[in-house]
């Protein structure tokens, strides 16, 4: 129904001006005084013929609609339409070297900080080094200091190859304790720094993931629930099968701010006041828990600490 209507608002002149046509030759034959039949016999046979024309130009139009929707230009059929079909080229052309261009200038970024990062990796690790031959509070705590700069690191890095034409996914079935306890032990310096306690008895729980970004996120609530909790406890557990809750006793989050934590570059109350904040971490987790089909949600409030769920539950995948 709405091609009919398309194709009549199309060729509403020649309709129009076909009826002008017919009215003409009905004053005309009211005013002479003619026999009916004159004007009824050719206008029946112009109808018909026009009928016949009318759906085979009908037929004509969709096939053009129907290769425009796949993105093909059907052939001109006039001077006009060989000057749309040019303009579309060239349009097309254009678009298709600013992809080229836009493409390689982010593969040169990504090729860029990916040197600039496994460069500044070199100096990280000498420091460390520095740092181990010394126990003292001041060491302890560039330690952690040193152990930031590592998470921004890795933080550029991923959020640059997210973007990228190719991703290293490697999804098959994991053992979630096996990706869970490796992030723990990396901020065990700031739990003992913090002298904040841990309560993890294990999730004993197996997922289809990839382990590397799936540890990313985990490290990334991890490293907001020891950033924004001063004391008390930090709990990770599996409160339903398949569903990974991170829980803290920190600042939390206020009430307008927690719909939006996840967007990219929102920091929210808590990261106006600590100007350290990028607001680009849970927006990378949300992406990642996205791709790898999992479901990240936040619950808080000010003052009461803050709980993030990570839904890992299996999912039919399907092969493309």
């Amino acid at each position: 129904m709405r091609l009919l209507s398309q194709y009549l608002k199309a060729r509403s002149k020649v309709i129009l001006l076909f009826l002008i046509v017919v009215v003409i030759f009905i004053v005309t034959d009211v005013l002479f005084g003619m026999p009916s039949i004159i004007f009824i016999y050719p206008a029946a046979l112009s109808l018909v013929v026009l009928l016949i024309a009318g759906i085979a130009d009908m037929v004509l139009f969709y096939k053009r609609h129907r290769k425009l929707e796949r993105g093909e230009i059907p052939e001109a059929r006039s001077l006009i339409e060989e000057d749309y079909s040019k303009i579309i080229a060239k349009l097309k052309e254009e678009a298709e070297m600013s992809r080229l261009k836009s493409s390689s200038e982010y593969n040169n970024m990504v090729e860029y900080y990916t040197v600039w990062a496994h460069q500044i990796k070199t100096p990280i690790a000498a420091m460390r080094l520095n740092l181990q031959s010394e126990d003292s509070e001041n060491s302890r705590k560039l330690m952690g200091d040193l152990h930031r700069i590592e998470s921004y690191v890795e933080m550029v890095l991923t959020f640059l190859r997210l973007d990228s034409d190719s991703t290293d996914y490697l999804i098959k079935e994991y053992d979630l304790d096996e990706i869970i306890r490796p992030a723990i032990r990396k901020f065990s310096r700031e739990f003992i720094l913090k002298k904040l306690s841990l309560e993890y008895d294990g999730a004993n729980y197996k997922t289809v993931t990839d382990s590397k970004w799936l540890s990313f996120i985990v490290e990334q609530v991890i490293s907001n629930a020891v950033k924004y909790t001063s004391e008390g406890k930090i709990s990770i557990c599996m409160n339903d099968p398949g569903i990974l809750c991170i829980e803290d006793t920190g600042m939390g989050i206020a009430a307008e701010d927690l719909p939006r934590i996840f967007e990219n570059g929102y920091t929210g109350f808590n990261g106006r006041e600590d100007k350290r904040a990028s607001g680009i971490g849970l927006y990378l987790c949300k992406r990642i828990a996205d791709d790898l089909g999992h479901n990240i949600s936040a619950e808080s409030s000010l003052g009461r600490g803050t709980k993030i769920s990570i839904d890992v539950r299996r999912r039919d995948l399907r092969v493309e």
